[in-house]
């Protein structure tokens, strides 16, 4: 599933791409896809004549903004945007496209159709599920040690399973919170609450470098993740971990090992990362 990083990397290329054009009508062959309004023919004729305004991005959600509206869609596992000409072939599993006055059209493709779309008016978006009770942004000024801290006293929870809730800290995923963790060089089974001071700042900053450096290469290329212009992103060739189960660590050359924390198959450095 895109994280933060490849998130935001989307949402720059699209800055690019749509910004200024004018939806002509929208083809939705997949209703259950559109979980706001509850009818697909309110979301296609609430979007007829609209022109994209700008982008966003609250964590994993990205933020598609008309005039009039704000629509919030998240990728899930396999979503992808791309812009195509209207006489291009659409290739299967595109089950949504916005079909623009130029001749262009933004088709958006999931394989497993597990992608949402909400549409709300401009200014109701954070105000109802799914961007209301997020936490903090990672690389924003909200996201602070004393602020992590607290809410890390508050679980008794594993340290990897506390990053993966969107309510204390939004944007990480499984690759990111095996990332952090190593350069914090914090077990991913420790208790949450039991980080002392000292560890919270180190992991605090490791948050930030981590994503901030995966920002800057575009994300990393996990299975089948690229972004709408179909580049691949660069991080991956930095991880330390993730993925690497059984491999050399690249500090100190201990084999690396994978077990499951909270449910999601993890990778860890024994030796950097003592329990």
């Amino acid at each position: 599933m895109p994280e933060l990083p490849e998130v935001e990397t989307i949402r720059r290329t699209l800055d690019n791409l749509i910004i200024g054009k004018t939806i002509e009508h929208v083809t939705v062959s997949w209703p259950k896809m559109i979980k706001k309004p509850e009818e697909p023919e309110q979301f296609i004729d609430a979007l007829a004549g609209q022109t994209f305004t700008h982008t966003s991005r609250r964590g994993k959600f990205l933020i598609l903004y008309t005039k009039d509206f704000a629509l919030v869609s998240h990728l899930r596992m396999e979503g992808r945007y791309g812009l195509f000409q209207e006489s291009d072939p659409i290739e299967k599993h595109t089950h949504v496209i916005f079909h623009f006055t130029d001749g262009t059209e933004l088709r958006y493709k999931d394989v497993r159709k597990f992608g949402t779309m909400h549409l709300f008016l401009k200014g109701d978006e954070f105000d109802c599920l799914p961007l209301l009770q997020l936490g903090p942004e990672p690389l924003s000024a909200d996201f602070t040690k004393r602020g992590l801290a607290e809410r890390l006293k508050k679980t008794k929870r594993s340290i990897k399973a506390a990053l993966l809730d969107q309510r204390v800290i939004v944007g990480i995923g499984n690759i990111y919170a095996d990332e952090s963790l190593f350069r914090a060089r914090i077990h991913p089974e420790r208790p949450a609450d039991e980080l002392s001071e000292k560890e919270v700042g180190v992991l605090h900053q490791a948050i930030k470098d981590t994503l901030s450096e995966a920002v800057s290469k575009g994300g990393s290329t996990v299975r089948s993740y690229v972004n709408t212009q179909g580049q691949i992103g660069m991080f991956q060739l930095e991880l330390f971990v993730y993925g690497r189960k059984g491999e050399s660590c690249r500090v100190c050359g201990t084999a690396l090992e994978g077990i499951t924390v909270g449910g999601r198959s993890t990778v860890f450095c024994p030796s950097c990362q003592p329990k």
